[in-house]
Parts: structure tokens; sequence; C-alpha cells
């Protein structure tokens, strides 16, 4: 009875203990940027938001830059 009362616990232990572990998925390496042309300012007032890489859930995907107004 010992025995069997020792292994429940080490059972137990051990899914207590693996219980708090979280799994994350492994996202390749963001890409280095592409060479962007900026392209003309459209009026004064307005700034360059320069392009970035964005994570989708599957893949990176390439946010173009592009004029804001102030």
């Amino acid at each position: 009875m010992f025995r069997s009362a020792k292994a429940l616990l080490v059972v137990a232990l051990a899914a207590i203990t693996l219980s708090g572990c979280i799994v994350e998925p492994v996202r390749p390496h963001r890409p280095p940027p592409p060479v962007e042309v900026v392209p003309v300012m459209p009026a004064p007032g307005y700034h360059w938001v320069a392009g970035h890489y964005r994570w989708d859930g599957r893949e990176w995907r390439w946010a173009p830059g592009h004029w804001r107004a102030y």
C-alpha cells in the first residue's frame, strides 16, 4: 500500500508541475526590411511613417510606409 501511495504522489506532483507549462509557438525571425522609396510629401504638415513587418499569427507581413498628417 505504501508503494502505491508513493507512486500516486509522484504522478500527482509531476502533473501539478507540468500543468504550469505554456507552449509558445516558435515564429521565424523577422526578415530584413526592403528598401522603401519615400514619395514626395503630399502637402506641408505631413510626416513619413516607415514601413514595418507585422506578425499575423502565421507569417510576417510587410506593412508599407505612408504619409500621415500631423
